[in-house]
């Protein structure tokens, strides 16, 4: 099978390229290569034909987005939509990755596949609508969401915890927002699983359990040899951002799940990340 992945050159892009290529024929594009936002995309999909094109480009800067929304949106929602239209014209499917923060992350809920989403600032509002673009172009359609995606060589929770660690000594960590970190590799052989499975529709693919960002780092800083640094827990008031995340946007995996596909806890995960670090 002939595999377009967009994004290649993030955590993702990069994972799923790798992972795959063993498999399939792969064709790797960048922003260098094909901007997303670009209405031309269409056409080097269509003339390109592959037999799968999947998506893990978006613009994601969460906080940046809220001064900067038509740049989001045309990266996370127009261009979905152009993808879905190359991958119509040439008859390819589309599997499009997406986020937990389309939730609106309320105290105490745990969101399934099928969970109405309600999103609440730019980025997140962006993505809900790519995702719904997507939809009404295609039918043979896949959409990934994950959460708190780390991977080996990004700009990630972990790597900027152990960066502020190592220069300051200590830490001040948001205790009350909860999630699912999840580990980029693997989540592309979870996506190497699905294709297999020949299903579409809509999936969680994280890592089991879930956290909070003050736990999160506790067990990382512990695992990494740096469990003498002092992290001092602090609620998302004394945080302010200019797009607030959702505070439980926390996602259930019970579509792949039910296929057979599943990741492993999201500690054994991070232990072979730090592994895999220089």
């Amino acid at each position: 099978m002939h595999v377009l992945v967009v994004g290649a050159a993030g955590q993702l892009g990069r994972a799923v390229s790798t992972h795959l290529a063993n498999q399939h024929q792969i064709t790797r594009w960048s922003h260098a290569d094909h901007d997303i936002a670009d209405p031309q995309i269409a056409d080097a999909v269509a003339a390109l034909s592959p037999n799968l094109v999947i998506n893990t480009a978006a613009w994601t800067d969460v906080d940046g987005a809220e001064s900067a929304a038509d740049a989001a949106y045309a990266a996370n929602a127009l261009g979905p939509k152009y993808l879905a239209e190359g991958c119509a014209r040439c008859g390819a499917d589309l599997l499009h990755v997406s986020t937990n923060e389309i939730f609106a992350g309320e105290p105490g809920r745990f969101y399934r596949e099928y969970d109405l989403p309600q999103p609440a600032g730019i980025y997140a509002r962006s993505k809900a609508a790519g995702e719904e673009a997507a939809r009404q172009i295609l039918d043979r359609l896949t959409i990934v969401r994950v959460a708190w995606l780390f991977g080996p060589g990004g700009n990630n929770f972990p790597a900027k915890i152990i960066r502020v660690a190592d220069k300051h000594g200590a830490l001040r960590v948001v205790s009350d927002e909860f999630g699912n970190p999840t580990y980029a590799p693997d989540v592309a052989e979870a996506i190497a699983h699905l294709i297999r499975t020949g299903c579409y529709g809509i999936y969680h693919l994280v890592n089991e359990g879930h956290c909070s960002r003050f736990d999160w780092a506790n067990f990382l800083l512990e695992a990494s040899g740096r469990g003498h640094v002092p992290v001092t827990p602090i609620s998302l008031h004394e945080w302010p951002r200019p797009a607030p995340p959702p505070r439980h946007a926390v996602l259930i995996n019970q579509a792949a799940a039910a296929l057979g596909v599943r990741l492993r806890p999201w500690q054994e995960a991070l232990v072979d990340y730090l592994r895999n670090e220089p």
